[in-house]
């Protein structure tokens, strides 16, 4: 009896292969969703707890979306993609995972009845691309500060909607022509005693000018100042 060929022998005992619309790419997108699904009910202020053990049975008991999908230790191949896409959104942000997983697995959850429907698998991907290029215009103020709102309240409830405005100001100063280049030290936090949140205002100065020189008097003090570096 001959032995398996192809690339069955290149595979381990008890692999599995999966080929086709219906077994490959619903499989992968039912995946996703799973893992959305997990996270998605821990976003915003009121986000869920979820209890997590990992391989060294050691307890989590966390909201933070970042620290749920890395001791849960996912493995499967679409669903690590995921994954990895809001691990790389923690590391240059700093915040947004579990924004991520869900978006990503929303975006999926139709796909999916796009794909029943008989669009083909190329056409949706052109789709894709093309449109997050035109979702959101990063130079409307209005626009980036709607957007803004849900991560803001979800770390200072009932200031969310001044300081998406300053933060959205701040943003489009320091933005140069092409948005991929944005770079998010360009934009800092400085802290001038005895005023208060509400007295915080967006500014642009250089970045060797002390707060002194930031035209704060006892009539005009701001306990944050949102700056960007010319």
């Amino acid at each position: 009896m001959s032995g398996p060929y192809g690339l069955q022998s290149m595979l381990k005992d008890g692999h599995k292969h999966f080929a086709g619309l219906d077994e490959a790419v619903m499989r992968n997108i039912e995946a996703c969703k799973n893992l959305a699904q997990i996270t998605r009910t821990s976003l915003g202020p009121n986000g869920m707890n979820k209890m997590v053990i990992n391989h060294l049975e050691r307890l989590f008991v966390t909201s933070d979306a970042s620290t749920i999908v890395s001791e849960m230790e996912v493995n499967h191949p679409a669903a690590r993609l995921l994954v990895l896409a809001a691990m790389a959104q923690e590391q240059e942000i700093g915040d947004g995972t579990n924004l991520v997983l869900t978006f990503g697995g929303e975006l999926l959850s139709n796909a999916e009845a796009l794909l029943r429907d008989g669009l083909a698998l190329e056409i949706l991907e052109t789709l894709v691309v093309e449109g997050s290029k035109e979702a959101v215009d990063v130079r409307d103020k209005d626009l980036v500060a709607r957007r803004l709102k849900g991560a803001i309240a979800s770390k200072i409830s009932g200031y969310e909607d001044m300081l998406a405005q300053l933060v959205a100001e701040a943003c489009i100063d320091v933005l140069p022509k092409n948005p991929v280049n944005f770079n998010v030290d360009n934009v800092r936090v400085v802290k001038i005693p005895g005023g208060g949140l509400p007295d915080s205002q967006a500014s642009a100065v250089r970045p060797d000018q002390p707060a002194r020189d930031l035209g704060c008097t006892r009539s005009r003090r701001e306990v944050g100042m949102l700056t960007g570096a010319c």
